[in-house]
């Protein structure tokens, strides 16, 4: 029997699709794995994720889904010679010492790959993240083009782009970039950990700066940025209460700052970063942040109707009431606001997962499972016929 108010038709659709993928296999076509080999079969099959762990074939990750590569386990030598094939000699000391390791790989013309290694019941294990070698554009990547556009030629400020791992974030950051590179001369720097998309010097001077590479950190990088002439700076995750305040001190000199949080929505997004602060520094916080946020997207992934992921992203512009609201510390205001501004682009997440369903995009299964707020959707979307 369906759970209560969800369509029964469309739990058993999910529900073979479920078995469908766990019994699938992909073959690798050859007898023994090689990384070059497991790596070209994830780019054929639009993967988004490699993982090699002990006691399970390389699994990919396609469209949010685990499915095995046809072929053994891997034991403990296995994993170990598949990834320490990749790494070189200082890279082998260093996870030896650490236990983990970031780094971003480059494989004859293949793609690129952010990949972290680390060890598990004390064996290898790695997981590879697929880099597209092509830098697609807003309309591409379905993002809202005239919001993206806005933010991406704004003269200073700082804008966030959100979501759960895996939700896009830095494809979204990476595009917004390449629209700066290919239409304004400036100077942009980023800061990343690794360096994922590669940005060529278009109409802008390009420095991409790598963690443990070229800086020993997004706080000492920062600090130094502030003294290369930078117009526009990007960090690739904002970890720590250095990053972000350096990340806010960069927008309140008069420069252009995105960054990324794992943040769920605007509100804990905002929220986020004032907390992150001790007590006695959150009044003053509030009012930098409120001076210098310019935007705030927060991205989902979800399963497609028909093939792939669809992306769904809620959206803050930084308006006179928003920032009062950030100001006054009255960020529960927020939602209010952006269902209020849908003419300038803003949208709640729980209302772009509705477009997206009323669309045919994605099943009512899908929005209801991912939505804020269920039972509200669940009344607004109706009985399913």
């Amino acid at each position: 029997m369906a759970p209560a108010g969800i369509s029964g038709s469309m739990t058993l659709e999910g529900l073979d699709k479920d078995r469908a993928m766990r019994g699938r296999k992909i073959p690798l076509g050859t007898e023994r794995y090689e990384m070059t080999d497991i790596l070209r079969l994830a780019i054929e099959n639009k993967a988004s994720d490699v993982h090699l762990a002990v006691g399970r074939p390389p699994v990919l990750r396609i469209d949010g889904e685990i499915i095995d590569i046809e072929g053994p386990n891997l034991t403990g030598q296995e994993t170990r010679r598949l990834i320490y094939g990749v790494l070189s000699d200082l890279q082998k000391q260093k996870f030896e010492e650490l236990k983990d390791l970031d780094f971003s790989l480059s494989i004859a013309s293949m793609y690129r790959f952010r990949v972290n290694v680390h060890f598990q019941r004390n064996t290898v294990a790695g997981a590879f993240r697929v880099i597209a070698s092509v830098i697609k554009n807003f309309q591409q990547l379905n993002l809202p083009v005239k919001v993206m556009e806005y933010l991406a030629m704004r003269p200073q400020g700082f804008t966030l782009v959100t979501g759960p791992t895996g939700s896009g974030k830095s494809t979204s950051l990476a595009a917004i970039i390449d629209m700066i590179n290919r239409t304004q001369a400036k100077h942009i720097i980023t800061v990343e950990d690794p360096i994922e998309f590669l940005h060529a010097h278009q109409k802008c001077l390009v420095e991409q700066r790598e963690i443990a590479q070229d800086t020993d950190s997004f706080t000492s990088a920062l600090k130094f940025a502030l003294r290369q002439d930078p117009d526009v700076i990007m960090i690739g995750e904002m970890r720590d209460l250095d990053t972000i305040h350096s990340a806010i001190t960069a927008a309140e000199t008069g420069h252009l700052v995105f960054s990324t949080l794992h943040t769920s929505d605007v509100v804990q997004t905002v929220d986020r970063i004032i907390d992150v602060f001790p007590p006695h520094q959150q009044e003053q916080v509030r009012i930098q942040l409120a001076s210098v946020i310019e935007g705030v997207m927060c991205q989902k992934l979800l399963i497609s109707r028909r093939q792939g992921r669809e992306v769904a992203v809620e959206i803050m512009m930084a308006t006179d009431a928003i920032r009062n609201q950030i100001r006054e510390g009255a960020t529960h205001q927020i939602p209010t606001s952006i269902e209020a501004s849908g003419k300038l682009g803003m949208i709640l997440m729980d209302r772009a997962i509705m477009d997206l369903c009323n669309k045919g995009k994605i099943t009512r299964e899908v929005a209801l499972r991912n939505a804020m707020k269920p039972e509200e959707m669940r009344r607004v979307l109706g009985t399913p016929q």
